[in-house]
């Protein structure tokens, strides 16, 4: 039996080997005691000191260090790009210049480092402000405001280091957009382009987009608003020009160029690109996927996607449970009902998934939280309505003290 690693430790890992079991034998470095639970072996050895057919690489941080440079030179398939292609997501002072050198239709920008010059070009700006730190900042980097005191302090407060450190010392500041944000996750494999499901994703914490900016409370696909017509327009305007401007660099990207796109009143226009699978994103294509989701990645892995035509079916939805006081902060050890000795309750309604993300084993056997966003809750069915119902169903039968969750996740959808 072929053999994959994964690399990682949330959601996002936990759904990647959940769909790549289904016909491969799956090792995920380091994972978690939730994905354990499931059958899925997790150890701690490092990826380059394992065996396997084909290695994914899942958070941001080990791409931008290189972990795909450092398993190619060792002869091995790996889905992610190295280093020089990983810079996309890891400045976003490189990508908009990059995005420009493209011609890739985006939001007019500008980078600083000083205060004073930061502040001159954002008073110059109408509202919304949108604020982004440089470096990674694990999906938390981006302040959307109408308020310009909060938006110049947030300035300082990247500029200064207060806010990110090292990795906010450079801010980008650019024009707000207006439109539906999408989620287009596009397979490359250095010269092919394969898009899967458009999705849409929530990264606000409270119900109707209010409150603080988060990693993710859930997301669904597949979103209707992004026709067949919007997908072909993207994958033209802004995916083959950066795919070309890749190649004209010498870089050899395979993996996931992750497009955040709006559909602006004047035509999609990209907001950013990631360079990895999102999350929660993959906890709602991974499942639609399911069993071809190998054979894609092999190819990607292999520069062989030309000619693949993947079959997703159906709708999923994933609702986010998130611990006390998140996105600020998180509080760990409070006991998962739901989970563990008293059984997988959600797993019981039909078509749900618990993806784990911040939960733990204690010494009782019993999962708590350890984490900031705790567990996906991920509902299929034949359409998002019934997607959205089991998801929902499955969330409401686990709770912990605190737990933080929307209600209107994939609620415009129906």
């Amino acid at each position: 039996m072929t053999r994959c690693v994964v690399v990682g430790s949330g959601a996002r890992e936990h759904a990647l080997a959940w769909a790549l079991a289904q016909n491969t034998d799956v090792v995920v470095t380091p994972g978690n005691d939730g994905i354990a639970a499931h059958g899925i072996a997790c150890v701690e050895t490092p990826a380059t000191k394992l065996e396997a057919d084909l290695f994914v690489i899942g958070p941001e941080q080990p791409l931008v260090e290189g972990l795909a440079d450092r398993l190619r030179a060792q002869g091995k398939i790996v889905v992610g790009p190295g280093a020089a292609g990983a810079a996309l997501e890891g400045s976003k002072a490189f990508m908009k210049e990059f995005l420009a050198t493209a011609d890739v239709p985006t939001a007019t920008f500008a980078t600083f480092r000083d205060e004073a010059e930061a502040l001159t070009y954002l008073a110059s700006m109408s509202p919304p402000y949108v604020v982004k730190t440089d470096g990674l900042a694990a999906g938390k980097g981006v302040l959307v405001t109408g308020d310009f005191d909060e938006a110049s302090n947030d300035v300082l407060d990247k500029l200064r280091g207060r806010s990110f450190g090292a990795a906010g010392t450079t801010v980008v500041i650019e024009e707000g957009l207006d439109g539906q944000e999408c989620s287009l996750l596009v397979l490359c494999d250095g010269t092919d382009v394969v898009a899967l499901v458009p999705a849409q994703d929530f990264k606000r914490v409270g119900d109707g987009d209010a409150g603080a900016n988060t990693g993710g409370m859930g997301a669904f696909a597949p979103m209707a608003a992004m026709s067949p017509a919007l997908v072909t327009e993207v994958m033209d305007k802004i995916l083959a020009p950066t795919v070309a401007e890749l190649r004209r660099r010498g870089i050899d990207f395979r993996g996931v160029l992750y497009a955040g796109v709006m559909l602006t009143p004047r035509g999609p226009k990209l907001l950013e690109y990631n360079v990895r699978f999102g999350d929660p994103e993959t906890e709602v294509l991974a499942p639609l996927y399911g069993d071809g989701l190998f054979d894609l990645l092999v190819r990607v892995g292999e520069g062989r996607l030309a000619g693949a035509s993947p079959r997703p079916t159906g709708a999923a939805v994933t609702v986010v449970l998130a611990s006390h006081g998140y996105p600020q902060g998180s509080r760990r050890g409070d006991v998962i009902a739901g989970l563990g000795a008293d059984g997988q309750l959600a797993e019981r309604v039909d078509g749900v998934t618990v993806y784990h993300a911040g939960s733990a084993l204690d010494v009782r056997g019993q999962f708590i939280t350890d984490g900031g966003r705790v567990l996906a809750i991920t509902g299929v069915g034949a359409t998002v309505p019934e997607a959205r119902r089991r998801a929902y169903e499955g969330a409401s039968l686990i709770t912990f003290e605190g737990r933080v969750m929307r209600s209107d996740i994939a609620l415009g959808a129906i």
